[in-house]
């Protein structure tokens, strides 16, 4: 039976194919978003940005939360602040 599956289910490879790339393309993105470290580094242009006068303190304290949540999620610690 195993042979005969194989055969049937042959035409559907290469939609398989596709539908892990596209999980493991969504995983790569994921952990690159959400890596501590790059979070870290948004937090900090993020600081550079309201020093600049780009954005108001508003949008700065809604980002700010939005990222240590972020970050206090994806390390499992709380974040000082």
């Amino acid at each position: 039976m195993g042979l005969l599956a194989a055969l049937l289910t042959a035409p559907l490879a290469p939609v398989r194919g596709v539908v892990w790339v596209a999980d493991q393309l969504a995983e790569a993105a994921d952990r690159e978003v959400n890596d501590p470290v790059a979070v870290r580094a948004r937090l900090a242009a993020l600081n550079r940005a309201l020093e600049d006068g780009e954005i108001d303190l508003v949008r700065f304290e809604r980002e700010e939360d939005r990222l240590l949540d972020l970050l206090e999620a994806r390390t499992g610690l709380e974040v000082a602040g």
